[in-house]
Protein backbone atom coordinates (compact mmCIF):
# COMPACT_ATOMS: atom_id res chain seq x y z
CA UNK A 1 0.00 0.00 0.00
CA UNK A 2 2.94 2.31 0.98
CA UNK A 3 4.29 1.63 -2.83
CA UNK A 4 1.55 4.63 -4.07
CA UNK A 5 2.38 7.84 -4.50
CA UNK A 6 -0.13 10.47 -5.56
CA UNK A 7 2.55 11.89 -8.38
CA UNK A 8 1.96 8.83 -10.43
CA UNK A 9 -1.73 10.25 -11.47
CA UNK A 10 -1.44 13.95 -10.79
CA UNK A 11 -3.74 16.04 -12.93
CA UNK A 12 -4.68 13.39 -14.72
CA UNK A 13 -8.32 12.98 -15.99
CA UNK A 14 -9.25 10.86 -12.20
CA UNK A 15 -7.82 14.37 -10.26
CA UNK A 16 -9.79 16.56 -12.89
CA UNK A 17 -13.41 14.90 -11.83
CA UNK A 18 -12.31 13.68 -8.06
CA UNK A 19 -11.24 18.22 -7.65
CA UNK A 20 -14.71 19.37 -9.28
CA UNK A 21 -16.65 16.92 -7.06
CA UNK A 22 -14.88 17.69 -4.10
CA UNK A 23 -14.73 22.02 -4.45
CA UNK A 24 -18.37 22.16 -5.60
CA UNK A 25 -20.12 19.94 -3.17
CA UNK A 26 -17.63 21.89 -0.06
CA UNK A 27 -19.00 25.28 -1.99
CA UNK A 28 -23.04 24.43 -1.47
CA UNK A 29 -22.24 23.52 1.94
CA UNK A 30 -20.24 26.26 3.24
CA UNK A 31 -23.15 28.29 2.27
CA UNK A 32 -25.04 27.08 5.64
CA UNK A 33 -23.56 29.58 8.72
CA UNK A 34 -22.75 26.70 10.84
CA UNK A 35 -18.98 24.89 10.95
CA UNK A 36 -18.55 22.46 8.77
CA UNK A 37 -15.90 18.99 9.57
CA UNK A 38 -14.06 18.01 6.41
CA UNK A 39 -12.55 14.91 6.24
CA UNK A 40 -9.88 13.46 3.81
CA UNK A 41 -9.22 9.75 4.13
CA UNK A 42 -6.14 9.72 2.23
CA UNK A 43 -4.84 13.38 1.11
CA UNK A 44 -1.65 13.13 -0.16
CA UNK A 45 0.73 15.33 -0.13
CA UNK A 46 -0.71 18.52 -0.76
CA UNK A 47 0.83 19.37 -4.11
CA UNK A 48 2.59 17.73 -6.92
CA UNK A 49 5.47 19.43 -9.20
CA UNK A 50 4.56 18.28 -12.57
CA UNK A 51 7.91 19.24 -14.07
CA UNK A 52 9.88 16.21 -11.56
CA UNK A 53 9.46 13.39 -9.79
CA UNK A 54 6.96 10.44 -10.10
CA UNK A 55 4.61 13.01 -12.09
CA UNK A 56 7.35 14.36 -14.79
CA UNK A 57 7.78 10.17 -15.49
CA UNK A 58 3.88 9.30 -16.29
CA UNK A 59 3.07 13.15 -17.14
CA UNK A 60 -0.57 12.02 -17.03
CA UNK A 61 -1.07 15.62 -16.66
CA UNK A 62 -0.98 16.78 -20.09
CA UNK A 63 -4.17 15.04 -20.65
CA UNK A 64 -6.11 16.07 -17.89
CA UNK A 65 -5.47 19.71 -16.10
CA UNK A 66 -2.64 20.45 -19.70
CA UNK A 67 -6.08 20.23 -21.64
CA UNK A 68 -7.71 22.72 -19.51
CA UNK A 69 -4.79 24.95 -18.90
CA UNK A 70 -5.39 26.73 -22.55
CA UNK A 71 -8.93 26.11 -22.46
CA UNK A 72 -11.64 29.17 -22.26
CA UNK A 73 -15.08 28.07 -23.05
CA UNK A 74 -15.27 25.85 -20.02
CA UNK A 75 -18.22 25.47 -17.66
CA UNK A 76 -18.68 28.14 -14.84
CA UNK A 77 -17.78 25.15 -11.77
CA UNK A 78 -14.92 23.86 -13.79
CA UNK A 79 -13.54 27.70 -14.03
CA UNK A 80 -13.73 27.82 -10.84
CA UNK A 81 -11.69 24.47 -10.48
CA UNK A 82 -8.86 25.87 -12.81
CA UNK A 83 -8.57 28.97 -10.51
CA UNK A 84 -7.62 27.07 -7.92
CA UNK A 85 -4.78 25.35 -10.09
CA UNK A 86 -3.84 28.97 -11.09
CA UNK A 87 -3.18 30.34 -7.93
CA UNK A 88 -0.91 27.57 -6.83
CA UNK A 89 0.79 28.67 -9.93
CA UNK A 90 1.31 32.57 -9.81
CA UNK A 91 3.80 32.61 -12.71
CA UNK A 92 1.05 31.49 -15.22
CA UNK A 93 2.73 28.14 -15.92
CA UNK A 94 1.07 25.14 -14.93
CA UNK A 95 4.31 23.66 -12.37
CA UNK A 96 2.25 22.70 -9.97
CA UNK A 97 -1.09 20.38 -9.27
CA UNK A 98 -2.68 21.26 -5.99
CA UNK A 99 -4.60 17.84 -4.17
CA UNK A 100 -7.42 17.36 -2.61
CA UNK A 101 -6.05 19.47 0.81
CA UNK A 102 -5.58 22.42 -1.43
CA UNK A 103 -8.76 22.44 -3.01
CA UNK A 104 -10.27 21.66 0.12
CA UNK A 105 -8.50 24.81 1.44
CA UNK A 106 -9.70 26.96 -0.83
CA UNK A 107 -12.77 26.58 -0.15
CA UNK A 108 -13.25 25.91 3.76
CA UNK A 109 -13.63 29.32 5.99
CA UNK A 110 -11.94 30.43 8.80
CA UNK A 111 -14.44 29.01 11.14
CA UNK A 112 -14.61 25.13 9.05
CA UNK A 113 -12.27 22.71 10.16
CA UNK A 114 -10.36 19.85 8.07
CA UNK A 115 -8.74 16.27 9.23
CA UNK A 116 -6.14 14.96 6.74
CA UNK A 117 -4.75 11.93 6.74
CA UNK A 118 -1.84 10.22 5.07
CA UNK A 119 0.02 6.99 5.74
CA UNK A 120 2.99 7.61 3.51
CA UNK A 121 5.80 9.48 5.47
CA UNK A 122 7.05 11.13 2.50
CA UNK A 123 3.97 12.44 1.41
CA UNK A 124 2.35 12.86 5.25
CA UNK A 125 5.63 15.37 5.63
CA UNK A 126 4.90 17.36 2.56
CA UNK A 127 1.36 17.86 3.99
CA UNK A 128 2.78 18.86 6.95
CA UNK A 129 5.23 21.41 5.66
CA UNK A 130 2.25 22.43 3.23
CA UNK A 131 -0.93 23.22 5.55
CA UNK A 132 0.81 22.40 8.74
CA UNK A 133 0.53 26.19 9.71
CA UNK A 134 -2.98 26.85 9.16
CA UNK A 135 -5.11 26.25 12.23
CA UNK A 136 -7.84 24.68 10.45
CA UNK A 137 -6.35 21.91 9.93
CA UNK A 138 -5.06 18.73 11.40
CA UNK A 139 -2.90 16.60 10.04
CA UNK A 140 -2.33 12.85 10.76
CA UNK A 141 -0.18 10.21 9.67
CA UNK A 142 -2.56 6.89 9.99
CA UNK A 143 -4.88 4.74 8.91
CA UNK A 144 -7.26 7.51 7.61
CA UNK A 145 -10.40 5.14 7.37
CA UNK A 146 -9.73 3.85 11.14
CA UNK A 147 -9.98 7.64 11.94
CA UNK A 148 -13.23 8.19 10.84
CA UNK A 149 -14.96 6.46 14.20
CA UNK A 150 -12.98 8.83 16.48
CA UNK A 151 -14.37 12.05 14.27
CA UNK A 152 -18.10 11.24 13.87
CA UNK A 153 -20.58 12.72 15.00
CA UNK A 154 -18.98 15.92 14.56
CA UNK A 155 -19.69 18.65 17.09
CA UNK A 156 -22.07 20.52 14.71
CA UNK A 157 -23.76 17.82 13.13
CA UNK A 158 -22.37 18.30 9.23
CA UNK A 159 -19.66 16.80 7.77
CA UNK A 160 -17.99 16.03 4.49
CA UNK A 161 -15.64 13.04 4.14
CA UNK A 162 -13.77 12.11 0.92
CA UNK A 163 -12.99 8.81 0.97
CA UNK A 164 -9.70 8.59 -1.94
CA UNK A 165 -7.97 5.19 -1.51
CA UNK A 166 -5.39 3.98 -4.07
CA UNK A 167 -7.48 0.37 -4.29
CA UNK A 168 -3.83 -1.48 -4.53
CA UNK A 169 -4.74 -4.14 -3.04
CA UNK A 170 -8.76 -6.49 -4.20
CA UNK A 171 -9.08 -5.99 0.20
CA UNK A 172 -8.86 -2.56 0.10
CA UNK A 173 -12.57 -2.56 -1.52
CA UNK A 174 -14.03 -4.34 1.36
CA UNK A 175 -12.72 -1.97 3.65
CA UNK A 176 -13.76 1.04 1.91
CA UNK A 177 -17.23 -0.44 2.28
CA UNK A 178 -16.91 -1.49 5.85
CA UNK A 179 -15.79 2.11 6.74
CA UNK A 180 -18.21 3.86 5.06
CA UNK A 181 -20.92 1.98 6.39
CA UNK A 182 -19.88 2.53 10.05
CA UNK A 183 -18.84 5.90 9.35
CA UNK A 184 -23.31 6.23 8.29
CA UNK A 185 -23.96 4.38 11.41
CA UNK A 186 -22.10 6.78 13.45
CA UNK A 187 -23.74 9.32 11.58
CA UNK A 188 -26.04 9.26 8.97
CA UNK A 189 -26.43 13.14 8.12
CA UNK A 190 -22.80 12.87 7.05
CA UNK A 191 -22.07 13.83 2.81
CA UNK A 192 -19.70 10.79 2.30
CA UNK A 193 -18.06 10.98 -1.48
CA UNK A 194 -15.89 7.70 -2.13
CA UNK A 195 -13.98 8.24 -5.52
CA UNK A 196 -13.75 4.72 -7.09
CA UNK A 197 -11.61 3.80 -10.52
CA UNK A 198 -13.54 1.88 -13.41
CA UNK A 199 -11.86 -0.99 -14.46
CA UNK A 200 -12.95 -4.14 -15.71
CA UNK A 201 -12.64 -6.09 -12.47
CA UNK A 202 -15.61 -7.39 -10.28
CA UNK A 203 -14.29 -5.26 -7.31
CA UNK A 204 -13.92 -2.32 -8.99
CA UNK A 205 -17.62 -2.71 -11.05
CA UNK A 206 -19.66 -3.95 -7.68
CA UNK A 207 -18.36 -1.08 -5.47
CA UNK A 208 -20.73 2.13 -6.06
CA UNK A 209 -23.75 -0.33 -6.18
CA UNK A 210 -22.58 -1.58 -2.98
CA UNK A 211 -21.74 1.67 -1.23
CA UNK A 212 -25.29 3.49 -2.71
CA UNK A 213 -27.08 0.22 -1.23
CA UNK A 214 -25.74 1.40 2.55
CA UNK A 215 -28.11 5.17 2.11
CA UNK A 216 -31.47 5.80 2.75
CA UNK A 217 -31.80 9.15 1.77
CA UNK A 218 -30.40 10.96 -1.20
CA UNK A 219 -27.83 8.99 -3.23
CA UNK A 220 -25.72 9.55 -6.67
CA UNK A 221 -23.18 7.81 -8.71
CA UNK A 222 -21.32 9.83 -11.60
CA UNK A 223 -18.73 8.54 -13.77
CA UNK A 224 -16.27 10.33 -16.24
CA UNK A 225 -15.01 7.80 -18.75
CA UNK A 226 -12.08 9.13 -21.16
CA UNK A 227 -11.99 6.02 -23.26
CA UNK A 228 -13.04 2.90 -23.95
CA UNK A 229 -12.99 -0.31 -22.45
CA UNK A 230 -9.65 -1.49 -23.04
CA UNK A 231 -9.42 -5.17 -25.16
CA UNK A 232 -7.51 -6.74 -22.60
CA UNK A 233 -9.66 -5.88 -19.84
CA UNK A 234 -6.57 -4.42 -18.51
CA UNK A 235 -6.27 -0.48 -17.19
CA UNK A 236 -8.64 2.05 -15.74
CA UNK A 237 -10.69 4.07 -18.54
CA UNK A 238 -12.45 6.58 -15.95
CA UNK A 239 -13.40 7.19 -12.52
CA UNK A 240 -16.50 7.86 -10.84
CA UNK A 241 -17.58 7.94 -7.17
CA UNK A 242 -20.46 7.15 -5.17
CA UNK A 243 -22.04 10.01 -2.63
CA UNK A 244 -24.34 9.41 0.26
CA UNK A 245 -26.37 12.73 0.71
CA UNK A 246 -24.92 14.69 -1.78
CA UNK A 247 -25.23 18.51 -1.36
CA UNK A 248 -28.56 19.89 -2.38
CA UNK A 249 -28.01 21.87 -5.71
CA UNK A 250 -25.13 19.64 -6.70
CA UNK A 251 -26.74 17.62 -9.74
CA UNK A 252 -27.36 20.32 -11.71
CA UNK A 253 -23.59 21.70 -11.78
CA UNK A 254 -22.30 18.71 -12.55
CA UNK A 255 -24.53 17.21 -14.98
CA UNK A 256 -23.07 20.45 -17.52
CA UNK A 257 -19.96 20.09 -16.28
CA UNK A 258 -19.22 16.31 -16.69
CA UNK A 259 -20.70 16.52 -20.47
CA UNK A 260 -17.85 19.03 -20.60
CA UNK A 261 -15.28 17.12 -19.52
CA UNK A 262 -16.35 13.80 -21.51
CA UNK A 263 -15.75 16.13 -24.91
CA UNK A 264 -12.45 18.24 -23.61
CA UNK A 265 -10.91 14.95 -22.12
CA UNK A 266 -12.36 12.07 -23.58
CA UNK A 267 -9.27 10.36 -26.44
CA UNK A 268 -10.55 10.22 -29.67
CA UNK A 269 -14.15 11.03 -28.79
CA UNK A 270 -14.79 8.17 -26.84
CA UNK A 271 -15.40 10.45 -23.73
CA UNK A 272 -18.92 10.14 -22.17
CA UNK A 273 -20.36 10.13 -18.18
CA UNK A 274 -22.81 7.94 -16.51
CA UNK A 275 -25.13 9.68 -14.48
CA UNK A 276 -27.60 8.72 -12.00
CA UNK A 277 -29.36 10.40 -8.79
CA UNK A 278 -32.17 9.51 -6.46
CA UNK A 279 -33.55 12.29 -4.21
CA UNK A 280 -35.51 9.85 -1.94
Amino acid sequence: MLSYRHGFHAGNHADVIKHLVLSESLRYLVAKPSPLRYIDTHAGPGACDLGRGYSARTEEYRDGIGRLWEARDFPEPVRRLVDIVRAVNPEGRLERYPGSPLVAAAVLRREDRGFLYEMHPADATELRAGLGADRRFRIGQTDGLAALKGLLPPPSRRAFVLVDPPYERDEEYDAVLEAVDDARIRFPGGCYAVWYPVLAKDEARFLPERILSLGRGARARLELLVRKPPDDGWGMYGSGFAILNPPWGLKAVLEESLSWLAKTLGNEAQGHTDFSWDEK
